[in-house]
């Protein structure tokens, strides 16, 4: 895998194939599924283009028609793709408080004392909500529940996030 510019943003990852006829499911991250179709050509980690012929919703994700994929085992080939779409094709945020995700890596998470908790280094969801995964100054990972409860101010210009996090959540075990 290469390593990606901070140019390009992360729309949907390809699942399991869908039917025989080469169709594929892809969990479609941005804020109307249907509409990853509505960037053109996305790019993979290896630089391939994959184009969005057609695409319908589905329970969890969107079913997709893609450009020169007509079998089952074709479709099945690109399970796992990570698609990205260059940052600049984006809309730009409509208010202050919105932003990408991927704005959030590296910005450092301040706590209420002003003391620096860590650095962003992701950002999870496993069902249940995102979760900012913290690398800590002492290198432990912690993941903070990322509601407005927890981060109630995100700078992205200053690349800070102001917490309020759980008690205990940064705290170092007796055991460790």
């Amino acid at each position: 895998m290469m390593s990606l510019p901070d140019s390009l943003v992360l729309l949907g990852v390809i699942g399991a194939a869908h039917g025989v006829k080469g169709e594929v499911r892809i969990k479609a991250f941005t804020a109307d599924p249907l509409a990853i179709a509505d960037y053109g050509p996305l790019t993979d980690e290896t630089g391939r283009l994959h184009e969005i012929i057609a695409v319908r919703p589905a329970k969890e994700v969107v079913v997709a028609r893609l450009e020169g994929v007509s079998s089952r085992e074709a479709a099945e080939a690109l399970n796992g793709v990570r698609l990205h779409v260059a940052r600049d094709r984006l809309p730009p945020p409509e208010d202050e408080d919105e932003f990408l995700q991927a704005d959030l890596i590296g910005c450092a998470v301040v706590g209420p004392d002003g003391a620096v908790l860590g650095t962003v280094t992701a950002v999870e969801n496993y069902g249940a909500g995102d979760l900012l995964d913290i690398a800590t100054p002492d290198g432990r990972s912690v993941l903070m529940p990322f509601t407005k409860a927890f981060a109630p101010r995100i700078l992205i210009a200053e690349k800070r996030i102001e917490a309020l996090p759980p008690a205990g959540l940064f705290e170092v075990e007796a055991d460790e």
